[in-house]
């Protein structure tokens, strides 16, 4: 089969001929259509991950068709279209990854190839409003997203939501959860283009922290404060999040891209505030996003489509940083 491989760290992606993957007994081969990429898979390119083993097929996001059953695995499967859940190990506990919890991608091969073979348990029905460019779009930013507002942030329709940094992956996602399910969604970029397609897109404000003026911009659009803030980025304007905020407000954040931040303690318990940290979810919550979907009928934005001999170009856009929404390969058969 056909797939992207990072033979070394530091080194581009090669379009490679390899063996198809075995099945072993609980397991299923689905013949992908779609995949996506997302900021780990660059990272592990770049050498920016802990524990990198090589050679691998990157790629935690992915939608296909199960096309043969390994042994134990129900007939109903078979021929089914199906989107994968990225996450392996996280079954029950809701409060925090079980220690071998990993990630679809590296080390284990992932989703930039024709085929895949996963645990049964690790895929669900595609929605049908869904195409596989879409769907591929939803794994790991959607569990990310749905953690971070629902499971962590107890989002209510009631609230008045930021999204930070709206434009990339998980971001947007959960812009678009919490526009579904009725909250006043306000957001911050650095680009005022992606504020304006956000505002299109239902959000009731926005601000361009480019703009040393930006919290206040918000405090004066939102006011009482913010209810729920969702963050991907830390640094220095974290420290912001505690002036905007409301009494009793919630802070998530699930990345930190801009490094440490420093946070006013006399803010945080004059207003009663709760910090949390998180990231990707359980089967559960999987299983809960993509049940969110579909009610809702939300459909992920795809920034682009590109074509596995274009797999380079694809991670090299990404490092730009320039899209909203995400990158999509689209797997040839």
């Amino acid at each position: 089969m056909k797939a992207l491989m990072l033979m070394n760290p530091k080194e581009a992606v090669r379009l490679e001929e390899v063996q198809t993957p075995t099945l072993k007994a609980g397991q299923v081969m689905v013949e992908l259509k779609a995949a996506a990429l997302n900021h780990r898979d660059v990272y592990i390119t770049q050498g920016l991950y802990p524990g990198i083993k090589t050679p691998v097929i990157l790629g935690s996001d992915g939608a296909g068709r199960v096309v043969k059953l390994g042994e134990g695995v129900d007939a109903k499967w078979m021929g089914a279209s199906v989107i994968i859940n990225p996450g392996i190990g996280w079954h029950d506990d809701p409060l925090v990854q079980p220690l071998d919890y990993r990630i679809l991608g590296m080390p284990d091969n992932g989703c930039l190839a024709q085929y895949v073979a996963v645990n049964v348990q690790q895929i669900h029905l595609k929605p049908v409003h869904l195409s596989f460019e879409e769907a591929a779009a939803l794994p790991l930013a959607g569990m990310t997203a749905y953690r971070a507002l629902f499971s962590r942030g107890s989002i209510k329709a009631s609230d008045k939501v930021l999204i930070s940094g709206v434009g990339g992956g998980v971001a947007l996602m959960a812009f678009q959860m919490a526009v579904a399910i009725g909250a006043k969604v306000y957001v911050t970029s650095s680009s005022d283009a992606k504020i304006n397609k956000a505002l299109a897109m239902g959000a009731v404000s926005g601000a361009n922290y480019k703009n040393d003026q930006w919290p206040m911009d918000l405090i004066q659009q939102a006011i009482g404060g913010l209810d729920l803030i969702i963050d991907s980025a830390g640094g220095a304007g974290f420290k912001h999040f505690l002036d905007i905020a409301a009494f009793g407000g919630r802070i998530v954040f699930y990345g930190g891209t801009r490094g440490s931040f420093k946070v006013n303690p006399q803010k945080m318990f004059w207003k009663q505030l709760t910090m949390m940290g998180s990231t990707m979810g359980n089967n559960q919550e999987f299983k809960q996003m993509i049940e969110l979907v579909d009610q809702y009928k939300i459909v992920p934005v795809v920034d682009s489509v590109w074509s596995m001999n274009e797999g380079n170009a694809a991670f090299e856009y990404m490092n730009d940083g320039k899209q909203f929404g995400k990158i999509v390969i689209q797997i040839e058969s």
